[in-house]
């Protein structure tokens, strides 16, 4: 037989919320939301707790909405260094059962086993079962494996994983919000289209919503139904990308989970937000410009690739319609230059008036390292100014991303602890119709 994968997708259930439960045992049982500064625009709720969720707060209502919904609700700060220590400790445990280990945000990853299943000896029921004719892991089995890394993560840390146990990526994803918080779910060669086929076509990873409505006004509302679909159709209403959704929803999926020590080649650096209210001026659409190429530029001087030499700006409208353009520029690494670049874009394709809900900067083009100065840029102190930058990454990796702003940046108190970089912690592409990845 084909070697069948055993994929695990965990899910740490209200990352957040569960930390800060850590950190004050006395949040325990109690309504919880970690929420951005309530005196700022950003008082949104980026994590609640279980206790909170059932109160019908959701992710991204405003501090205000979620009081309204629960009046005894228990407001907290972020504490994002702290999350990512726990995220690394629970990779470390992850990292006991094998080393392909593929992070999909800070509380996410997808685990591949099949070459470790001897480190699972204690199973002491059947192992294998027979679908149609050929031997397959058998249900029980793939369940143990998933409690067996969902328990240490429990009793070790004190955080709770929900966890997708399947024979790809995109299965095991599903799976893992099968169950929540606190579950296995198996979705196997056996039983996945009586789990899979009957959810609604919008769970399948990378539907976004307007994919997902017009899949639905072609009739396709489940999985199962776009599994189902005829080829043609669905490549002449979605293109290659239908194609991909295609083998998703068969369970076709053949991508590999990447290793943990995995050194494959970014081949571009981005940052996009959703803005907390339409930027209609020039100005504020320059300075939301700004924040997000010093998140970029930062990332892309520690990446460690060298200068970029194509700048790519995502714009989506009050309308959600996206725009996509870019160009080619000479090769830096430098905020302002990047900035600059976009607003010029920017420029191009939108005159006043207009009403922006997101902005998205992406640089791509790595030199790695083998562009030279030119005497233009020697005399217009571009390594002068590189190296005032690094100066304030360092700065800011000691004092907080605060510590040092550009005036334009300065000009919105708002704007001055909008760390792209730090807050923003990314995923992997989940596209929509007419826009960049949401990052």
């Amino acid at each position: 037989m084909d070697m069948e994968r055993i994929v695990l997708h965990s899910d740490l259930n209200n990352f957040y919320a569960s930390v800060e439960r850590i950190l004050n045992p006395e949040l325990e049982g109690k309504p919880v939301a970690v929420c951005g500064n309530e005196e700022e625009r950003r008082g949104i709720v980026l994590a609640k707790s279980e206790q909170a969720k059932k109160a019908g707060i959701k992710t991204g209502d405003t501090v205000w909405q979620a009081r309204r919904k629960c009046p005894a609700l228990i407001v907290v700060r972020p504490h994002f260094s702290t999350y990512m220590q726990y995220s690394r400790k629970v990779k470390a445990i992850y990292a006991r059962y094998t080393d392909l280990i593929e992070s999909y945000g800070i509380d996410e990853c997808w685990l591949d086993v099949t070459k470790s299943t001897k480190i699972f000896p204690e199973y002491d029921g059947e192992m294998y079962t027979q679908v149609d004719g050929e031997k397959r892991f058998s249900d029980g089995y793939l369940r143990f494996i998933g409690d067996t890394i969902r328990n240490a993560v429990k009793s070790e840390l004190g955080l709770t994983v929900s966890v997708g146990v399947s024979f790809n990526k995109i299965y095991a994803k599903l799976g893992s919000d099968l169950k929540k918080p606190d579950g296995t779910s198996v979705i196997s060669v056996s039983n996945y289209k009586n789990v899979i086929f009957g959810l609604p076509v919008n769970e399948l990873l990378m539907v976004g919503g307007a994919t997902g409505a017009k899949l639905c006004a072609m009739g396709y509302t489940t999985i199962g139904k776009l599994a189902e679909a005829d080829d043609g159709r669905i490549y002449k209403a979605l293109g290659k990308f239908g194609q991909t959704l295609l083998t998703y929803a068969r369970g076709e999926d053949e991508s590999p989970v990447r290793a943990m020590d995995d050194d494959r080649e970014l081949k571009s650096i981005g940052n996009s937000m959703t803005c907390p209210k339409d930027l209609t001026s020039l100005n504020d659409v320059r300075r939301t410009l700004f924040v997000l190429a010093e998140s970029v530029a930062a990332r892309l001087r520690e990446s460690g690739l060298g200068l970029a030499d194509t700048v790519h700006l995502w714009v989506r409208d009050s309308q959600l319609n996206g725009y996509q353009v870019q160009k080619k520029v000479r090769h830096t690494c430098l905020c302002e230059e990047i900035a600059n670049h976009a607003f010029e874009l920017f420029n191009q394709k939108f005159s006043l008036p207009f009403a922006v809900r997101a902005l998205g900067v992406t640089v791509s083009g790595f030199d790695k390292g083998a562009s030279q100065l030119t005497f233009d840029e020697t005399a217009g102190n571009y390594a002068k100014r590189e190296r005032a930058e690094r100066c304030v990454d360092e700065i800011r990796k000691k004092h907080g991303y605060a510590a040092v702003q550009r005036g334009i940046v300065a000009e919105d108190p708002t704007e001055m602890h909008n760390d792209i970089k730090g807050t923003h912690l990314i995923k992997p592409a989940r596209f929509d119709d007419g826009g960049l990845p949401e990052e």
